[in-house]
């Protein structure tokens, strides 16, 4: 686990936010376009990516609290950005806007450092 240490946290929020929303667009995709074994077969691969994505974000040198933040903003961010690529849906303006509330709520959390007493 030291080498892990040597590894920037947002590599582990990006690595967890592509498997955490590629999860669940393969799941999606399974339960609504497939049938059979095929669905069975995509929601085991969801599965598999989802338990990664718990896996990976945990993974990460940091406390959850010092992450949040960005992990949220990051993963708003992905689900565009697979949402694109998997669904052909581009983001509609009100999901820009909140969107971007989201990402500075994101920054804030993560960088707005109190004064300490």
């Amino acid at each position: 686990m030291r080498l892990l240490q040597n590894i920037h946290p947002i590599v582990f929020l990006l690595i967890a936010t592509a498997l955490e929303v590629s999860g669940d667009a393969i799941v999606r995709k399974a339960m609504y376009e497939q049938a059979g074994l095929t669905r069975a077969g995509f929601i085991f691969v969801g599965a598999v990516l989802l338990l990664g994505y718990g896996f990976s974000l945990n993974l990460a040198p940091v406390s959850f609290a010092q992450v949040v933040g960005l992990y949220i903003a990051t993963l708003f961010v992905m689900w565009q950005v697979i949402n694109a690529i998997a669904f052909r849906t581009r983001p509609t303006i009100p999901i820009v806007v909140g969107g971007s509330l989201i990402i500075v709520g994101g920054l804030i959390v993560t960088f707005w450092q109190q004064p300490s007493h």
